[in-house]
């Protein structure tokens, strides 16, 4: 049941296959660090009591249990079968026989039952995870529903004005139909886009659309997966903007490692680009399972970046690009240490203040050891702020009419930088375009996009004027966004 940090973006044929619905080692279903999922068969055969028939309800199984780290896992019977959360995130888990599951991925999951019948616990792996309780918080349903039953169709209500620096205003022809607004959000209702936990369309310089879906409201903050790249990446702008950092000096002596292994003198010219581009040229291929770099592997280690510059050069820096989380962590590390304080500090001052994202609104441990390994190093971050993120990028940095970040950065990190396995990158962010339908014939619609595995996005269209902001939860799978944005949302915006 695992769930990857890695990000979703575009096929190099732009028809939108994610990155999770490419690869097998990424179409697991919970944490990689955390559940591989690769059960003993002996586990099935633990079992004291009484086998559940399939015929059995499966409330039999629902429950909070113990999970690895001092992690909580709760499992739920929802409409469509069994579920199990764990942080927040859904994965399915299909019955197979009495007591004995699968998660997506084709693992695995026996239940363990005690000499009375009742369900106790389930292995993992050899290692059994036990029911604390039959239990689940009120707050953990709520993840199984988008709206409550019975609630009816939606109809169109305005986004609420919070003073915040976001300006709203309403739905109309010119900005967002009212019905397209209700039909998008009607579509996660009814589950025809499912696992969208949030939507928000800003356009022609108000937000037009703000609706919330599975338990989450406008005080929430969402888990960003690899939307934290991007993060990181207007992070290094603020340090280069403040003399902290010079983009193309050599960037790896600054963590203070006194040697690494595979020594190499191409390590001594990788830069700060190089990093935020994915053009190390260390053996770190995040969509290759068995890449020596794979973040998988990093994240079982002391000292991700440490990991990640031992790793031995296979290309010159700056020539071929192959999507490394671990980069981007070096990055990171980079600029904390120029700066002289934790990055987290560093971007609240820099970036977030500035935008009036509130310190309480947002959280993010970036100790980047093996403690964190069930946390990827993620930011989370509330939706409007993503949003914010978003405005500051339209306006090439600025926020109110204030410099917040250098034009020349924000040019220059939304700028092709690299190809990344079909996609053009630039410092942290994607390209994205889609294949548009419309009365005139198809249409090419470019994207700037933020992204983050489970559909955490924020894509900016310049030629609409549009910026729409997205979270979920489906995780390494394609995000229903993809259809939202081809087959909704642009086309309802391009009519004449």
């Amino acid at each position: 049941m695992t769930v990857s940090a890695f990000p979703e973006s575009r096929s190099s044929t732009g028809k939108g296959i994610e990155r999770g619905a490419r690869l097998t080692h990424r179409g697991q279903a919970w944490p990689a660090t955390l559940l591989a999922m690769v059960l003993m068969s002996i586990a099935v055969g633990a079992r004291k009591g009484p086998a559940r028939s399939p015929e059995q309800p499966l409330s039999d199984y629902e429950g909070t249990y113990e999970y690895r780290d001092g992690l909580t896992l709760f499992i739920v019977a929802g409409r469509d079968g069994l579920v199990a959360i764990l942080d927040e995130g859904k994965y399915s888990l299909r019955q197979t026989g009495a007591d004995a599951f699968t998660n997506p991925s084709g693992d695995a999951i026996p239940f363990v039952r005690d000499s009375h019948g009742l369900v106790m616990a389930f292995v993992e792996r050899g290692d059994t995870f036990k029911r604390r309780s039959i239990d689940v918080p009120a707050d953990v349903r709520h993840l199984l529903e988008a709206r409550p039953v019975g609630a009816g169709p939606y109809r169109y209500v305005p986004p609420v004005s919070r003073n915040d620096g976001i300006r709203t205003g309403e739905a109309a022809a010119g900005t967002l139909p009212a019905d397209v607004a209700e039909r998008l959000v009607n579509g996660v209702i009814d589950g025809t886009y499912a696992d969208v936990r949030s939507i928000l369309v800003y356009r022609h310089g108000a937000l037009r659309l703000e609706e919330y879906f599975y338990g989450y409201d406008v005080t929430r903050p969402h888990q960003m997966r690899s939307f934290t790249k991007s993060v990181v990446a207007l992070a290094a702008g603020a340090a280069v903007d403040r003399g902290l950092l010079r983009p193309n000096e050599p960037a790896l002596q600054r963590l203070g490692y006194r040697e690494y292994a595979n020594p190499d003198p191409r390590k001594s010219t990788i830069t700060l680009i190089d990093l935020l581009s994915h053009r190390s040229g260390l053996a770190c291929n995040d969509y290759d399972g068995s890449s020596p770099g794979n973040e998988k592997n990093l994240y079982e280690t002391s000292d991700w970046v440490k990991a990640f510059v031992d790793l031995p050069v296979v290309a010159d820096p700056g020539t071929s690009a192959y999507y490394c989380t671990g980069g981007i962590f070096a990055a990171g590390r980079i600029v904390e240490r120029a700066a002289g304080r934790p990055l987290p500090e560093f971007v609240n001052e820099a970036i977030f203040e500035p935008l009036g994202i509130r310190r309480a609104d947002w959280k993010w441990n970036f100790t980047l050891d093996r403690s964190q390994r069930n946390e990827f190093g993620q930011i989370y971050l509330r939706p409007r702020d993503m949003l914010k993120l978003g405005l500051l990028i339209q306006q090439r940095g600025l926020w109110e009419g204030k410099r917040v970040l250098s034009q020349s950065w924000i040019d220059q990190a939304v700028s092709t930088q690299s190809r990344v396995d079909g996609s053009d990158y630039g410092l942290g962010i994607w390209h994205r375009w889609y294949n548009v339908k419309t009365a005139a014939g198809d249409r090419r619609v470019d994207t700037i996009m933020l992204s983050g595995n489970g559909g955490q996005k924020v894509f900016i269209v310049p030629g609409l004027d549009l910026i729409a902001v997205f979270t979920g939860t489906a995780f390494n799978r394609e995000s229903p966004t993809n259809a939202m944005m081809a087959t909704v949302l642009l086309p309802a915006l391009m009519q004449p």
